[in-house]
């Protein structure tokens, strides 16, 4: 007879905390190996995430899970792209996407930010980079970035306010690897003005801010004409693709419904290319 592990009552909480913790990092940095068919991020149907999110998933109605990708930006030969993890009622979690190889291979290089989403990039340097986000449930609050000075191989998380300030990111702009400016829509019931102007010396480790207006200030927005991203004719994927000479050439494309969570069961699609 196979021997049975006891755990201590009062130990079984924290092995559950071990279990998941083990499973989000297994999750979050699998390869995605790139064959040519639209790749799948993964997501397991944690019973505390879909809790956490006041979600109701039934054997009968199960909940679908869903990728958004809203910023790509390359650094060299790496390509990053960024988003979240959401359900028709819910965002669950950030997601940001590595490649190091032109597309070949993807990786999350940070663990997902729980109930936020990633909006935009930015790489000043071939080191030097920022993704700029916020927790968008209930509401859109405590805006953040996640800061790389190693070319996205690790990166850390710095918050813009105090803790609880409502929030969302407009747009951010560095002009060099210390100085940057940012813009956050604190709502139409912020006090003083709905839009905060801020601004760092430091990289992003810190932000000062400068004023409050209710007119959108004018800041320069980096994009890349030469990378887009856009829906795949049959809308079930997001399609990578990048500029050579009068034609788009795809790179890589990234499966749409991600996940099908119900009652009692983890449903885990496996990351990697549909089959």
């Amino acid at each position: 007879m196979r021997p049975r592990l006891y755990i201590p009552g009062r130990c079984q909480t924290l092995f559950s905390f071990l279990i998941l913790a083990v499973n989000a990092f297994a999750q979050d940095s699998a390869v995605l190996t790139n064959v040519g068919d639209p790749l799948r991020v993964g997501y397991a149907c944690a019973e505390d995430d879909l809790q956490w999110a006041g979600m109701s998933c039934t054997q009968e109605d199960p909940c679908p899970i869903y990728l958004e990708i809203s910023s790509i930006v390359p650094d060299g030969r790496k390509i990053f792209l960024a988003g979240n993890l959401h359900s028709t009622s819910a965002t669950l979690g950030s997601v940001l996407l590595m490649s190091e190889d032109g597309g070949a291979t993807w990786k999350e290089p940070v663990a997902r930010v729980r109930g936020a989403a990633i909006d935009q990039i930015q790489f000043y340097s071939l080191q030097a980079g920022w993704a700029a986000g916020e927790t968008q449930y209930p509401l859109p609050r405590d805006p953040f970035f996640l800061i790389t000075t190693d070319g996205g191989s690790s990166w850390h998380q710095i918050s813009v306010g105090e803790d609880g300030m409502a929030g969302a990111v407009v747009r951010f702009s560095f002009d060099s690897a210390q100085h940057g400016e940012l813009i956050v829509d604190a709502g139409k019931a912020s006090e003083g003005g709905r839009y905060l102007s801020y601004e760092t010396e430091t990289g992003g480790s810190g932000w000062t801010l400068h004023g409050k207006s209710d007119q959108l200030p004018k800041l320069k927005q980096v994009e890349n004409p030469d990378w887009r991203i856009r829906p795949s004719k049959d809308g079930k994927a997001f399609e990578i693709e990048q500029r050579a000479g009068g034609a788009w050439k795809p790179l890589a494309s990234f499966l749409i419904d991600v996940a099908n969570c119900k009652a009692g069961v983890e449903e885990l699609k496996e990351p990697g290319p549909l089959k």
